[in-house]
């Protein structure tokens, strides 16, 4: 990708973090934090949606921001020979068969719970972004070969389920009450080992069956994890909406998947970044931000998507848009 980008006459700038953008007459200029400048008449915003500065950037422009729903939850893992028993039915995997996904949905109390990012023979990885924060993903890489399958177990939050304490960070209460669930997990680690200085990126964690009965874990399985799991009672400290839904749906997809409920299997701490919890607005014919001509938000980060492949298409369409703006004014 990089090597498209340069043969097309791009620039890669490695090591710049966007701290500041502007708009000055014509030109978007964007001020980096190591002192660099650019300008352009265009600006992508494809920041991804973990920018919580960019946000904060708007904001603090004045520029328009909207809440928006998003989700919030763990991330199970499984030994990936119970998944592929549960899904083909069968002692064994066939050598001819791929490791075995799957998707499964329930409706708990008006919210839906549902699985996110399933990782047949993966890992689960860490993805914090700040060092007070402990958050999980999860991937495979093509050979699908790890013992262990997981996937993101999440509950749909509406603005309105936001705590009201958050209330005084207006468009940017999502953020902050996801802020505010990461740092909860890093706190359970923290409280979970004697020596804090080897907390590094280790999560918390909870058998399923033990995290659906209130239970704590006096061990844990084997786990893809590489960082090191710490033992913790992610259903006290879960907010009572979240931890109640996802035992509620836990329950239902042992109903479609039986032995899902395994004693063999995992909850690790938090998955929080399937979505963003703020959207950058952009008109549905031009694509520009309202207030900002040239900036043209784009992608899971300003809201337009939510994965891998809708984001894609949705950068195929911000260039179309970008093409014919530039076309306009040059």
């Amino acid at each position: 990708m990089r090597e498209a980008i340069l043969a097309q006459g791009g620039e890669i700038h490695f090591e710049h973090c966007v701290q500041k953008i502007q708009n000055e007459s014509t030109d978007i200029h964007v001020i980096c934090t190591n002192g660099a400048q650019f300008s352009a008449p265009a600006l992508l915003l494809a920041t991804g949606h973990s920018a919580g500065d960019i946000y904060t950037c708007f904001d603090q422009n004045g520029w328009l921001l909207e809440p928006k729903g998003f989700a919030m939850g763990v991330r199970v893992e499984h030994p990936q020979k119970a998944i592929d028993r549960m899904q083909y039915h069968t002692p064994e995997r066939d050598a001819f068969l791929p490791a075995a996904a799957y998707n499964v949905t329930a409706q708990v109390e008006n919210r839906g719970v549902y699985s996110f990012c399933m990782c047949p023979g993966g890992y689960i990885v860490n993805a914090s972004t700040q060092p007070d924060q402990c958050v999980v993903n999860g991937m495979s890489s093509s050979t699908r070969h790890t013992p262990f399958a997981n996937a993101g177990i999440v509950v749909q939050i509406l603005p309105e389920d936001i705590p009201s304490e958050f209330s005084t960070y207006g468009n940017l209460a999502g953020l902050m009450y996801q802020r505010h669930l990461e740092q909860l997990s890093h706190q359970a680690v923290k409280d979970g080992i004697s020596d804090p200085n080897l907390v590094a990126q280790q999560a918390p964690a909870q058998r399923l069956v033990d995290f659906v009965n209130n239970r704590y874990s006096l061990t844990l399985p084997e786990s893809s994890y590489l960082q090191g799991l710490v033992s913790s009672n992610i259903h006290q400290w879960l907010p009572e909406p979240i931890r109640k839904r996802l035992q509620l749906g836990f329950k239902e997809f042992d109903k479609k998947m039986r032995g899902f409920l395994s004693p063999d299997a995992l909850i690790v701490g938090v998955e929080s970044r399937s979505s963003s919890p703020v959207r950058i607005p952009r008109d549905k014919e031009t694509f520009q931000h309202p207030q900002v001509p040239g900036i043209f938000p784009c992608g899971e980060g300003a809201g337009y998507a939510g994965g891998i492949t809708s984001s894609a298409m949705d950068g195929e369409a911000c260039a179309d848009h970008i093409s014919s703006y530039l076309k306009t004014i040059l």
